[in-house]
């Protein structure tokens, strides 16, 4: 039996900031005959004076537009199942599903075409262009399995059996610094250089994505949010609130509270998806 998608997003201007650069968007198609699918995106913009905010506006809509045919039943129909290795190589568990592989070259061109946007309006911007960029972070769930793309330090997490893991890496200095053991994870969030990125849409010509690919059940919750959330809750708070919250509408506004609560010193973005 298949899943069937509950999706919720919100974003906040937190408690510090004069402009909100953070976007997302939520999109679910399920009918009675078909597999659910859905696309979910949050993106966390950087460039002062509204540049962030436009430079991650366009990203999402970018990205929206060149994967609304996903939505069209049947339309991608290159599957091929994958072996135990391939499983291992993109970080999700073993299983019998079948992935699309289709799904993931167009999440990879889209992510692209969506650079090349933000690239453009750098440059339409030189007193910014070192500094106007986006992250993003994406899923599109499809046959109960997620695609997830990842540029930046914005993050996708699942919450499942009680658990809460990231899926995606943070593409930041204090995540590379934690990757070789040379940070320790909690001492991320009071570092000077916490908020350092070296991989965002609009800071080359060409941008390398990291993909994932995570088998979903009924049950499981993913979570998309900007370091505007990550930074400030901690996750066994994180994965208390998914735990506890009647409703992903819920789970968002409280995500978004506990991160006002403990400082709200950046913009704030969650997207909560439940399985059933």
């Amino acid at each position: 039996m298949g899943i069937t998608l509950h999706a919720v997003g919100s974003k906040d201007v937190g408690k510090v900031r004069d402009l909100n650069e953070d976007e997302f968007y939520v999109k679910v198609v399920q009918s009675s005959d078909e597999p659910p699918v859905g696309l979910f995106i949050v993106a966390d913009g950087m460039g002062g004076t509204a540049g962030g905010e436009l430079a991650s506006e366009w990203a999402v809509k970018t990205l929206r537009t060149e994967l609304q045919d996903l939505f069209v039943p049947n339309n991608l129909m290159q599957t091929r199942k994958l072996s135990m290795a391939e499983i291992a190589a993109t970080s999700g568990a073993v299983t019998n599903q079948v992935v699309d592989f289709a799904v993931q070259d167009r999440i990879q061109r889209a992510v692209q075409h969506a650079n090349e946007v933000v690239v453009n309006y750098a440059r339409n911007r030189p007193e910014k262009a070192g500094d106007t960029g986006t992250t993003v972070t994406m899923a599109v769930v499809k046959e109960s399995i997620a695609y997830i793309a990842n540029v930046g330090d914005s993050r996708t997490y699942l919450f499942s059996q009680g658990q809460l893991r990231p899926i995606t890496e943070d593409h930041s200095l204090v995540g590379s610094l934690v990757k070789v053991g040379q940070l320790q994870p909690d001492e991320v969030y009071a570092h000077p250089q916490r908020n350092l990125i070296y991989r965002s849409l609009g800071g080359k010509p060409v941008v390398e994505v990291d993909q994932f690919v995570q088998p979903l059940q009924p049950g499981d919750q993913l979570l998309l949010c900007s370091d505007g959330l990550w930074e400030m809750v901690r996750d066994p708070d994180i994965a208390a609130v998914l735990r506890d919250a009647p409703s992903p509408a819920a789970a968002c506004d409280r995500l978004i509270e506990a991160a006002n609560a403990c400082g709200g010193e950046d913009n704030i973005s969650a997207v909560v998806v439940w399985m059933q």
